[in-house]
């Protein structure tokens, strides 16, 4: 079999399933997720579309299995580009598991993968506009939560059980961490000549955002929807699109930044509505 560029997608959920779908012909595309069934069912659509897809089973909450992960698609050829979608909505899982999962996965995720990075590769974490409503955090809060080793991210006294008050907290600080670590590890990323950034959407139309329409928090989501310029939901072809600029040499300058798509909700929360003139 050639050499082909390889290109993981870490996360086989509908997002992860665009952007293989947009970036994935003419490379070998490694595609990762805890879930078995949902891993094949994704496999099996993007190989029958005419991809060449290899399945890896991930738990990106443990240090191993994201090495282990790492090392195989090193083994496949120039990893040139890295897309990582996983991740658990408040809707999905408690405190424990989401500061494991979105938070310290997504560390995991950036310090393995900038070991084995292609010169003139690129990265992309799929984060969230909830980074964006994290209250400020102190100087040393946002330094530990873009520089301290992944595993100990969790022993930091702010992350503490009792710290954070529920999932949408650990979820808003994961995301908002998120950026923070995708900006430090740029300077890794750089010294081998490779990018990486964030991509933070609003409310993209997929199981996991039905999760949380469907769960007590949907009205305040339908309001914010409503309420924004855009006035609907993205779709996950969008996020591929935007991916791909961020993923692509039209993007060649920028690194260690966050691109925020989320049809001006952000916008809407912090500016008042006024009047067309």
């Amino acid at each position: 079999m050639t050499n082909r560029d390889v290109i993981v997608v870490i996360g086989a959920g509908g997002i992860g399933q665009a952007i293989a779908r947009r970036q994935g012909p003419g490379k070998r595309v490694l595609l990762a997720d805890f879930a078995d069934d949902t891993l094949r069912s994704a496999a099996d659509a993007l190989t029958a579309a005419g991809h060449t897809v290899v399945t890896q089973h991930v738990d990106v909450s443990s240090h191993p299995s994201v090495a282990a992960l790492a090392d195989a698609a090193e083994a496949l050829g120039p990893v040139h580009q890295v897309v990582h979608t996983a991740g658990l909505s408040p809707a999905m899982a408690p405190v424990a598991a989401i500061l494991a999962v979105d938070l310290v996965g997504t560390a995991l995720v950036l310090e393995a993968f900038g070991r084995v990075i292609a010169r003139g590769g690129a990265g992309i974490v799929v984060a969230s506009m909830a980074g964006y409503r994290q209250p400020p955090l102190d100087d040393t809060e946002a330094d530990a939560l873009a520089n301290a080793p992944a595993d100990e991210l969790l022993q930091l006294p702010f992350l503490a059980r009792d710290a954070v008050p529920g999932p949408v907290r650990a979820y808003e600080l994961s995301k908002r961490a998120n950026h923070l670590r995708v900006q430090a590890a740029a300077v890794a990323w750089g010294a081998r000549g490779a990018r990486v950034n964030s991509l933070s959407p609003g409310v993209i139309l997929t199981p996991l955002a039905r999760t949380e329409l469907d769960s007590d928090r949907g009205p305040a989501f339908q309001t914010l929807i409503q309420g924004s310029p855009a006035g609907r939901v993205g779709t996950v072809d969008e996020v591929a699109a935007a991916a791909a600029f961020l993923l692509g040499p039209e993007a060649a300058f920028i690194t260690g930044s966050d691109l925020l798509m989320d049809g001006g909700v952000t916008a809407a929360r912090r500016s008042p509505a006024r009047p067309a003139s």
